[in-house]
Formats: structure tokens, sequence, C-alpha cells
């Protein structure tokens, strides 16, 4: 550990406060109708869009038409997707396929169609070895968009119905959609591929380089239009890597000055929205206690990854590799982590993409220490509720308090209010099938697989055995169902032996069972989020009593942390206990 460390961390909390509250209160103007400062360049091209989809954004929808909307135009982007990926010769054409990539086949597009479509981006293929260009700019990117636009819809639908005064409507789906991808998405990404540009980050549409090094082997460079992925890859916490090795390739994030403004990128909009919340509810200290809940569990997160990290394995103790200094780390856990970011920017970053839905790295997961490699675990085990997706994270937690709110009166015995309205018997139901979800599909996915000769051959078993073998599985399936798409490596669905997806062939057990796993922990949520808030919308608002649990105060927010530690704990410690814990306990190398 060292002080520059210690910096890095807290000046990153420090600047992405400072960046959020006005970017949140940007962006209540935007979904509450009033005026920003870009009205004038996108007013025209937002009725354009309007009159081309044929939408009257004045017509309101209650939850069902809402839902229904949302679930249309994700179908519709899934056969697209899929369509652009599984014909990516037929686009040689355009002169976007240098390489002359073949389509990778049909389970392996499955999973990663279902991938991009529900914002997770897990990837069981190298970008620079199986996509054209056509297939990232037109099929991937156009996803990574639309999926955040998606998640941050759901957001603003959920508090519109938490603060409505009348009425069942959410507001319109399709204006929503629209004035989230140009409102906010648009001048965000601009400006930040911008910057990656101007830092090293390519963008080009050139055939792959050929090179020899000083020992006269060959290499070949993979080149393409990264910088204008790699912008809505961060800022819509998607995650897929242009390049195999993500964020850890200096063509996608080539100084730490990058490094530091990624891991701003990745949680600015899910801190943002957690201030915008604050406004429209009419109460901001209901924001700050959100956040507050937020940035405690977030910090205690990153200090133990960062001290576990910075100490070493006890594998490592055990063969003396503890000592000295290296890159400032005093003989830290070097092993799997760039040389540029260190131990702090890869703990930090680690932790960044981890709370959220993100799941991009600068550094290798399976090769953290055991209780370094716990802290994902548990980031994941707390369901997107720590920052979480853009719109992901603002959703769940409101599902969290709720329940926190319905726990909380019953403790003081009175009928649970949250601003207002009662919390009855069918909002907590629904509140519990929403927060249960994704943790049912982790779990059911994680036990069939390792209980099946079929899931157990996606692990190289002469590489991974025992507690890190279970860690693998249990990871991805995790992951995947948390839309993270982050990976404890070792487990594949996609076997590759040449560049270009010829001769390959997929793993049909884990690539079908991961895509209904992210599909149905993507949209399950959200179903139940919207059905929550069309219970809420119409319900009538009571003033506040001196018997009233206050929702904005340090006691709330104790125990909101509670109600959340104590679901994520008795949901997966006993499966934690089986693969990183015991696995940190020993000095055992698996």
């Amino acid at each position: 550990m060292t002080f520059f460390g210690w910096l890095t961390i807290f000046l990153f909390v420090g600047l992405l406060t400072l960046f959020a509250i006005p970017l949140g209160r940007y962006m209540a103007a935007v979904y509450t109708g009033g005026h920003t400062i870009f009205d004038r360049f996108f007013g025209v091209p937002e009725r354009l869009l309007y009159r081309v989809l044929r939408v009257d954004p004045t017509k309101g929808q209650d939850w069902k038409a809402y839902a229904k909307s949302l679930i249309i135009f994700s179908l519709a982007g899934w056969l697209l997707l899929y369509f652009i990926l599984r014909t990516q010769t037929l686009w040689d054409f355009t002169g976007l396929n240098p390489q002359h990539f073949h389509s990778g086949p049909w389970n392996v597009t499955f999973n990663t169609t279902s991938s991009f479509m529900t914002n997770t981006n897990w990837q069981y293929y190298g970008g620079e070895t199986t996509m054209s260009y056509f297939s990232q700019m037109a099929g991937l990117t156009v996803q990574n968009w639309l999926s955040a636009g998606i998640g941050i819809v759901v957001a603003v639908a959920l508090v519109r119905g938490i603060v409505s005064r009348s009425g069942t409507s959410l507001g319109n789906f399709w204006q929503d959609l629209i004035r989230t991808i140009l409102y906010v998405l648009m001048p965000l990404t601009v400006v930040y591929a911008l910057v990656l540009v101007f830092q090293g980050s390519i963008q080009n549409f050139a055939s792959y380089l050929t090179v020899h090094g000083i020992t006269g082997l060959s290499q070949t460079i993979g080149m393409g239009p990264v910088a204008s992925q790699e912008a809505i890859k961060l800022l819509g916490t998607n995650g897929g890597g242009f390049f195999n090795t993500n964020s850890a390739h200096p063509f996608e994030n080539p100084t730490a000055f990058t490094n530091f403004l990624e891991m701003l990128s990745v949680l600015i909009i899910p801190a943002a929205l957690v201030f915008m919340y604050g406004r429209m509810s009419g109460n901001r200290r209901q924001g700050y206690a959100i956040y507050s809940t937020m940035m405690i569990m977030f910090l205690g997160a990153v200090i133990v990854c960062y001290i576990a990290e910075a100490h070493g394995s006890p594998a490592q103790h055990a063969a003396g590799l503890h000592t000295g200094a290296i890159a400032g780390s005093a003989g830290g856990n070097l092993e799997g982590k760039e040389q540029r970011f260190g131990i702090a920017g890869s703990s930090l970053y680690d932790v960044v993409t981890t709370v959220t839905s993100c799941g991009a790295v600068n550094s290798a997961i399976e090769s953290f220490t055991g209780i370094g490699g716990a802290v994902p675990f548990a980031n994941l085990s707390a369901s997107e509720v720590i920052f979480g997706g853009v719109g992901t994270g603002l959703y769940s937690i409101l599902l969290y308090v709720l329940l926190a709110v319905f726990i909380g009166g019953l403790m003081v015995g009175r009928t649970p209010e949250y601003l207002g309205k009662k919390i009855e018997a069918r909002e907590i139901k629904l509140v519990s099938l929403g927060i249960l979800i994704t943790p049912l599909a982790a779990l059911f996915c994680t036990a069939l697989a390792t209980a099946s000769k079929a899931g157990r051959a996606s692990i190289d078993t002469a590489i991974a055995h025992g507690p890190q073998a279970f860690s693998e599985t249990f990871y991805a399936y995790l992951s995947q169902a948390n839309n993270n798409g982050s990976a404890f490596a070792g487990y594949t669905g996609f076997i590759q032996p040449n560049a270009g997806s010829l001769g390959s062939h997929g793993v049909t057990f884990a690539d079908l069972l991961g895509g209904f796993d992210m599909t149905f922990a993507r949209y399950a949520p959200i179903l139940f989020a919207l059905a929550v808030a069309g219970a809420l919308a119409g319900k009538r608002v009571s003033p506040a009593g001196l018997g009233t649990m206050r929702t904005d105060n340090p006691t709330f927010v104790v125990l909101l942390i509670g109600v959340i530690i104590l679901v994520g704990a008795l949901t997966f410690f006993p499966a934690l206990l089986l693969g990183p814990i015991v696995q940190g306990l020993t000095g055992h190398l698996y």
C-alpha cells in the first residue's frame, strides 16, 4: 500500500461526487420537460424521430403498455443483431471486414446476441480475432447504446411511479428512450471518444498490421474503430472489449489518465441518476441518503480489495514472494496486473466495474488473491445496488429501499409508508420477486453447470480444480445473471483454433444456459420494477405524521445497508465459502 494509492482512491470518490451532482440536475431537467443546453441542437432530430416512429410523446403509458413497448423493441434489436453476426461475411462489400472473418457458430452467436441486448457484454470470443468492423459498429456498439438507454428509462419510469400524485402514467417509453440517447448518452460519448483519441486510442478502418520484433518473430496488431466503442462501453456500463484483453490493452486504455477517466465514466451516470431521483422526488435528501448507502458499501469493497492485493496471498508469502518493492507495491500481488496501473489502479478498477453492470477489466480477476477475488463476488452478490448499471442500479436499490421501509414499519408497528404512499401486500410481493430473481438465476445455473457433465466440459481441469474451478463456474453465471460480463476466466463456451471463427465451435450447454441466464435475469426484474411503479403511481399520498419513519437520515442508511447485506449473505454466503473464501484461507495453489 502506498500514499499515492490511497490518494487515487479518495480523489476518485471526490471527483465522482463533484461531477455527478450537476449531471443529476441536468438529467432531472431532461426527464421532467425542463430546459437544457442541448434543446436547440437536438430538438429537430427528436421531433423527426417521433414522426418516423409515429410516436405521440404527449400520450402517457401505464406500466403494462410501457413494458410491452420495451419488450417489443428489445426483441427487434435481438433479431437484428443475431442477423448481423450470423451474416458477417455478407457485409464484406462495405469494406468493414478487412480480415475477412467468418461468422461465429450459431450457439456462440446466440450467447453474444443475448449478452449485448441485456447490457451484459459477456464475451466467449476475442473481439480482434472474431468480429468484423461492421459487426463491432452496426451490431455490438449500437446495442451498447440501446441496452444502456433501456436501463435508464426503466429507472425513470419507477421514479415517476413513486413520485406520481395522480393517474397511472409512467411516461412514454419511446420519448424517454429517444431523449436518453440524444440528450444524455450522445453528448457524453462524443466528448469522451475524442479525449480517448487524443490520449492514444485508435479510431480507424485500416487492415491489421504485421510487424517483426527484435527476436525476428512476426506479430499481428489489430486495428479498428476502437475509441467510439470504448466510450459507450464505459459510459453505458456495458463492458465488452474491442480487444480480448479489454481495458488492459493500450489501444483501449492508453495511459494512467485514461484509466482514471474510464473509472469515472463507468460510475458517473449511475451516480448522477441518484441525484436526479432526489430532485424528481422533491426531496434532495432522499438522493443523498441513497448515495451515502452506495458510497459506504463501495468504499468498503475498495479498501478490502486494495489491502488484500497489496498484502499478497498466503501462497506468495509461503514462497517468499512478499518481500521487496516492486513498482511501489511493497511486494504485493502484481500477478495479472498491468504495470502501468499498479495495484491501486487495478483494485479500484475491479471494484468500479463489478459494483456496476460494466464488467470491463484492466487486470485478470482470477489472478487476484483469495480475499481480493472474493470482493467482486461480494459486489455481484449485492445484485447491482452499489451504483449498479445505468438505470439498473437506481431501480434495484429503490426496490431495496421499499423492502427496508416495509421491514422498518413492521419493527415499529406502523403501516409502512414511503414518500407518503403506503407499502402494502401487493407492492412488497412484487418487490421481493424483483429482488430474488437475480440470485435465483445465478444459483440455479451454477448448480446445473457443476452437477452436469455438459457444464463441467467448460472447465479445463488440467488448469483449474477444486475451489478455483467452482469459483470460475459460479462467477460465470453470477456475472451473467447480474448482466455484468466480467469473467473469472477458465470457463469457456467457444473453441476457436483459428482467427476469424474458421474451424471453431461453441460449447452449446454453456452458450445456451448463459444466454437464457442473462435474458431472464435482465427482463424479469425490469417487469417487476415496472409493476411496482404501476402499483405506486395511482396511490393517494398521505401527509407525514409524528410516527412516520424518515427515509432521508443516517438511521435509514444503516437500516438499508443492513437489509442489502442480509439478503446477499443469506443468499450467496454458502456458495462464496465453497470458492474464493476457502481458497483465500489456504496456501495451496489451485
